[in-house]
């Protein structure tokens, strides 16, 4: 579910055109963080009450059709110049990686989901805060970053070639995407102020936000079984 796997243009974003209209800081930022929490909210509510629906879903059926939506959604919200459109390629993100947490939460206990759930909150309002303080070290992250995102997917893959299992890609996983929601939200306040920016800087947010709850479930996971 990496943000890794999708390319956007994001220095449009830096441009105003014809038919954008400015809003302020507070608005831009408060629209920011709604979204997030709207897809964050959805994504809990289809794992609390659609979960025998989705699991009664073919898994293939299941995977082919987050991969399909999810490339489509990313596409359509970084595209558009229409906050509305964005918003509803922001939900083909949100619904099917709903689908899949909620298939994925069932190998873990109420109290790891709740413990990584709530360590998510933490870390994200943590980088939040340290992004806005000290938002020159975050915006030179971007390179750096992006090549250590692409160096865990190469072990990951390494790992599932030769049946590897280790916590150690978790662990680093959670720093990177811990990392990255500090560097997204400086990016984000870079941007011309626009409700359709906006928008597509709630989905590399919440992306990282979703990225990183998955690895505190693995490591909290695997914790419990030891």
């Amino acid at each position: 579910m990496s943000q890794g796997f999708v390319l956007s243009n994001k220095q449009e974003r830096m441009v105003k055109n014809a038919a954008d209209m400015i809003v302020s800081d507070r608005t831009y930022n408060l629209v920011i963080g709604a979204v997030v929490v709207y897809g964050v909210f959805v994504n809990m509510l289809m794992c609390k009450f659609l979960a025998p629906v989705i699991l009664g879903i073919n898994w293939l059926v299941l995977i082919i059709g987050y991969i399909a939506c999810v490339l489509a959604g990313t596409m359509i919200a970084y595209k558009s110049d229409s906050p509305v459109i964005s918003f509803l390629g922001y939900n083909l993100v949100v619904i099917p990686i709903g689908a899949v947490l909620t298939v994925c939460l069932q190998a873990y206990s109420p109290g790891v989901i709740y413990q990584a759930f709530l360590l998510t909150g933490i870390i994200t309002f943590i980088m939040l805060a340290a992004a806005t303080i000290m938002p020159g070290t975050f915006a030179g992250m971007g390179r750096m970053l992006f090549i250590a995102l692409i160096g865990l997917i190469v072990a990951n893959l390494v790992c599932l070639i030769f049946h590897i299992q280790t916590i150690i890609t978790a662990w680093i996983a959670a720093v990177i995407f811990s990392l990255y929601i500090g560097y997204d939200w400086v990016k984000a306040q870079m941007y011309v102020k626009t409700l359709d920016n906006a928008v597509d800087s709630a989905l590399d947010i919440y992306l990282d936000i979703i990225n990183l709850f998955i690895q505190l479930l693995s490591i909290l996971g695997r914790r419990t079984e030891e």
